[in-house]
């Protein structure tokens, strides 16, 4: 089988993996304004409409922002602000439920153009402000409760709701509500697995934002996943915003906001991590610009956007016997170029208990072992999944690798490399001589490959 076929067949096999995992699940889609208005925006509610009648349970939050205010503007109808938050007066109010409403009207179209149905209904429950520091907040409200009877009875039966910025008070009276807060709220509320957030730029990438050391980094910069600690750690070190003045994201302005300092990518890592800790599985920004990018995030490991996660969804564990024919299709490429000596089946069986796999949503991705020789431990077998030779998986190995040495109070680890001795010294191996082995492997030794010797003082 040619290369490409076989990367057919992968992506094949990927995309039914996900879809039988997630079969089911509730997926919360919060999407800016400024994607309706975009050329790929009946593209991306096909993508939506697919997933609905393939058997996710599909929510659509719309942002309407910017056209609230342009229909305030057009009606010569000021807003005013309470710090970041405006404030929504019984005046602007009948024009804010207007506005909401039709941006809904416009995904709603957009689904039944696909055959698929959609509810725009009252499930937001919905409580005012109040007076803050003195001021009258009056229709500006905050969710009060999602009604999650409602959602699972339309759910279950297919129907996409869609979720305006309004919320309705026990006794009816409306309020205007962010819409990332309803997405929050509702994610939360429903136990959505996936909350996604939608908008027109970029997402996170390398040398717009200063990141911490060990990103999975993908093409053209992408990070491609963050777990808690690490995206809490990037809003730390970009409270000014973004590192490169002018090449990061515009001021975002939230719904019934202000814009305020940072951008639009750092404002929704914020939001991940307030969906995270309201126990969402995961949460991924994306740009809708680009084709696919819904289904490419949803159906592969590499993404099309930022994921971020609470669970670890990928870990370093001990090898399984069931591993054993993955791990060799990992390895075989690099034993035909050389670069990995010749294993079987039973090479790997005998010795299972020294081999580690890096799995990604119970898929391996990655393999090394670490073999002992009295005070010293052997690093062997690695390999990783070209596709993902760019996330670190063979760095995070060798340091899970070191560590477990380092507690098992070896003294140093070796490698024998052919040809990958520049990437062992990134690491902070050194060159050394054949005689710094253990005398048992170095009768091992085989003469013919002329290993060289890197070794790490531990």
């Amino acid at each position: 089988m040619n290369q490409m076929l076989q990367n057919q067949v992968d992506l094949i096999r990927e995309a039914f993996h996900y879809q039988s995992r997630f079969d089911g699940s509730t997926m919360v889609f919060k999407i800016d304004f400024p994607v309706t208005e975009d050329p790929s925006f009946p593209t991306l509610m096909k993508d939506l409409a697919l997933l609905a009648l393939t058997g996710f349970r599909v929510v659509i939050v719309p942002g309407a922002k910017e056209w609230i205010d342009a229909v305030l503007r057009k009606y010569d109808i000021v807003s005013t602000y309470a710090g970041n938050t405006r404030i929504t007066t019984k005046e602007s109010l009948p024009f804010v439920e207007m506005a909401a409403f039709h941006v809904a009207t416009r995904f709603m179209t957009a689904l039944s153009g696909s055959q698929v149905d959609a509810v725009i209904g009252n499930l937001v429950r919905a409580r005012g402000l109040g007076v803050i520091d003195g001021v009258d907040m009056e229709h500006t409200g905050m969710v009060d409760k999602i009604y999650t009877d409602s959602f699972n009875h339309f759910l279950n039966q297919g129907t996409v709701p869609i979720l305006p910025c309004i919320g309705w008070s026990p006794s009816g009276k409306p309020y205007n509500v962010p819409s990332d807060e309803i997405a929050l709220a509702a994610s939360a509320a429903l136990g959505a697995v996936k909350l996604f957030f939608i908008s027109l730029h970029g997402g996170l990438r390398e040398g717009v934002y200063t990141i911490p050391e060990g990103c999975h980094i993908g093409e053209n910069g992408r990070i491609i996943r963050l777990n808690l600690q690490e995206a809490e750690t990037i809003l730390a070190a970009n409270r000014d915003g973004p590192a490169l003045g002018g090449n990061g994201d515009p001021p975002y302005t939230a719904e019934c906001n202000k814009p305020e300092t940072g951008s639009r990518a750092l404002y929704e890592l914020r939001l991940a991590i307030q969906a995270l800790k309201a126990n969402v599985d995961r949460v991924h920004i994306i740009d809708g610009r680009e084709d696919g990018s819904i289904l490419r995030e949803l159906f592969s490991n590499m993404g099309a956007g930022t994921m971020v996660y609470a669970d670890e969804h990928e870990s370093i564990r001990n090898l399984r016997s069931s591993d054993i024919p993955v791990v060799l299709k990992l390895m075989e490429p690099l034993m035909q170029q050389g670069n990995l000596v010749r294993r079987n089946a039973e090479d790997i069986q005998e010795k299972k208990n020294d081999y580690v796999v890096y799995e990604i949503d119970g898929q391996i991705h990655a393999c090394g072992a670490l073999h002992l020789w009295g005070e010293q431990g052997e690093i062997a077998a690695m390999a990783t999944d070209p596709v993902y030779s760019d996330m670190g998986l063979g760095k995070k190995i060798v340091h899970f690798l070191v560590d477990r040495a380092r507690k098992q109070q070896l003294r140093r680890v070796f490698v024998l490399t052919t040809r990958t001795h520049d990437w062992f010294e990134t690491l902070g191996f050194k060159e050394d001589t054949l005689e710094s082995l253990p005398e048992k492997r170095r009768r091992h030794y085989n003469q013919s490959r002329k290993s060289k010797v890197f070794t790490l003082e531990i």
